[in-house]
Order: C-alpha cells, then structure tokens, then sequence
C-alpha cells in the first residue's frame, strides 16, 4: 500500500523507487503483486505517463487516508512520550540549503534517530499545507500571514569577486567604476536584484548591474564568481567564508548599502506542534542564533555545529 501510494504522488516508479530506497523493478513487482492480488489494474501505462484507473483511484484515495491515519497513531503515541519521531518535510531555497543546512543535518539526524528527513530544496515558494510541509525556510521579509514564524538570523548581502578575476581587470574604487566591469546579472525573472543599492552624498542611489552573462539562480552566480567571470551581488550565508579565507574579495563596502534580510523558519498554525518540528526549529535556533556561522568576524573561531 504504501509502495502503490508513494508511485501515484511520485508520478513513477523511478521516482518513487528512490524516495522507498528500492530498485525500480522492485516497485514494479509490488504493484503487479497488488494488482494481481486485488484482481483488477490500478495503473495505466505507458512509456510517458502513469494513470490511475477508476479502480485505482479509489484504491488511492483509501490507502492515503490510512496511511495517514497509521502516522496520525505513531506520532500520538510519540507526543505522549516527547520524543521526535516521523518523517519530516522541509522546504528550502537552493543556495540557503547547499551552503548551510545540509552540513547541520548530519548532527540534526544523530540527535534524533527516530526522525526520518525530507528535504525540498526549490526556490518556488511553496504552499506548505496544500503540499504538506512541515515547515520551510524563508528569506526575506514576505511570508503567508497563516504561517508562524521564528526569527534565525539576518542576512546581508555581499560585493565580490575572485583575486583572480580583480588582477585582470582592476578593482573598481567607485559604483560608477562597475559600468567597465563584467557584473554578473540576474535574469528578467530577478531583474530586480540587478539593482544594486549605495549610499552617496546626496542619499541612496542604485547602479544597474549588467555584463554578457546572466543567472537565475544565486548559487550559480555564486560559482561563477568564484571562477574569476566577474564581480557579484550575493547573500553573505554564501559568500562570507570565502571573503575570510582570501578567496574572495569584498568590494565596496564603505559605500555599498547592504539591506539586510531576515531568515525565518516558518511552519502552519497547529495548536499542538508536533516534536520533530519543534525539535527542529529549537535546533536550528541554537545553530543560527544569536550570530549565524557565515557572519563570524575575521579572526574569529567560526561556529561549527554541535
């Protein structure tokens, strides 16, 4: 049942085969033997899609709800004893995720054993009770009024480039001296961080970055600049431990406005949160806060999860 389930909202057998750690002709084999057993098809195949026939769909509709029903009861029973326990779903942004809380899982999951992780990394915002998250990461001030929310840090962000690429073509003095340096740009789809804020005599002003190569995604930019292709505009949570190893260089910054962005971890208004949220959201508060790793001064010890 659970196989059959996992294939219907996988949309697959590959994918549910990973999500199951089970090879694909696995899955395969448990849905003929269900089939077989239940005498009638509940998949309709082919090589491009997966289809639910009537039968199927009615099957779906009642395993989902026990299944759910079968958590429901062995997470009561773990909320009697406090002890986290279920599986877990998180959403996050890509480069928030890739640079700093997958290297705090490993610590996370060794302290709660009984957890199991589910980690969505995608920088769609997603809705968290229509997709059934139980919490996600969010960036920047916006967030649904539904959702409850826990501060774990403030972001700023970051003008940089490599040595490399600075040895080449010079280190700009001025915000005007960009318009003759390579900036590397968001697409139409993030144009507007492409406008980048400073602080002058008369006031706030903004220069448009542009150059020959534009990203839709920060961690993308974030690589390319350690490549030595040009100078970027990023979250410090990527680009802070390489300006204090050396590896990258930061411009600017007596006159560039930084605009900091706070970092929440945001989960549904429930009356009674469950213990692998709460064990999680305490956690990454105790990680993050009061000084999140990536904002440790130069000469400082750097904060490594514990």
């Amino acid at each position: 049942m659970t196989v059959f389930v996992r294939v219907v909202e996988d949309g697959g057998f590959t994918a549910a085969a990973k999500r199951l750690h089970l090879s694909p002709s696995a899955v395969s084999k448990v849905i003929s033997r269900l089939e077989d057993r239940l005498g009638t098809r509940l998949l309709n195949r082919t090589t491009r899609r997966l289809g639910l026939t009537e039968a199927g769909r009615a099957f779906y509709d009642r395993s989902a709800r026990i299944l759910g029903d079968i958590d429901e009861a062995e997470q009561a029973i773990h909320r009697l004893k406090g002890v986290p326990a279920g599986l877990l779903r998180v959403n996050c942004a890509v480069a928030f995720a890739t640079a700093q809380l997958v290297p705090l899982m490993p610590v996370f999951m060794e302290r709660h054993p009984l957890v199991s992780l589910e980690l969505e990394v995608t920088d769609r915002v997603v809705d968290l009770v229509d997709e059934g998250f139980d919490c996600a990461i969010r960036i920047g001030a916006r967030f649904e009024s539904s959702l409850v929310s826990r501060l774990l840090a403030e972001d700023r962000r970051i003008i940089c480039a490599a040595p490399s690429y600075l040895q080449r073509h010079g280190v700009p003095e001025t915000p005007a001296d960009l318009a003759a340096h390579v900036c590397i740009a968001r697409t139409a789809s993030q144009a507007h961080l492409n406008d980048w804020p400073f602080d002058g005599p008369d006031g706030p002003y903004t220069i448009r970055a542009s150059g020959p190569v534009e990203v839709n995604n920060g961690e993308v930019a974030y690589h390319m600049t350690m490549a030595g292709l040009g100078i970027a505009r990023l979250a410090e949570f990527l680009l802070g431990p390489e300006v204090r190893a050396g590896r990258l260089v930061s411009l600017l910054a007596d006159q560039h406005r930084e605009e900091p962005l706070p970092i929440h971890v945001v989960y549904p208004h429930r009356q009674h949160l469950s213990p692998k949220v709460r064990a999680f959201v305490d956690f990454l508060v105790e990680q993050l806060t009061p000084v999140p790793p990536w904002a440790v001064d130069a000469g400082e010890d750097e904060k490594t999860p514990t």
